[in-house]
């Protein structure tokens, strides 16, 4: 089933972008969970793609593995269903989600388009 919407009510949502939600873990670490919404050229679309947030949650985690040696990150090892309640918040965060160290954002924006042959 596809996540359109995160709905994590043991912790406090601070942020909401176009495919992912943000929520506060302490003071220092917030958790991000990355949904199936779509979005094109700024519009979110009505219709979800399954497992999309999976998808972009493990090839997100691949890149940051592989460069770690190079550049530090944001991510904190720690499981995100240890840091929600309930089986149903759990199933929701599920390979989707990532705990990160809360720091100041660089506002930089690419977007990149092609074509896959």
């Amino acid at each position: 089933m596809a996540l359109f919407d995160s709905n994590i009510k043991s912790l406090a949502r601070i942020g909401r972008g176009k495919v992912r939600d943000i929520y506060a873990v302490d003071g220092d670490k917030m958790m991000i969970v990355v949904s199936d919404r779509l979005s094109a050229f700024d519009v979110v679309l009505p219709d979800p793609i399954p497992d999309k947030g999976r998808v972009l949650t493990q090839l997100a985690n691949f890149w940051f593995a592989k460069l770690a040696h190079v550049v530090p990150n944001h991510l904190t090892g720690i499981d995100p269903e240890s840091v929600v309640k309930g089986e149903e918040e759990k199933a929701q965060v599920r390979g989707r989600a990532i705990v990160v160290k809360k720091l100041k954002p660089l506002p930089v924006e690419a977007v990149v388009r092609g074509y896959l042959i």
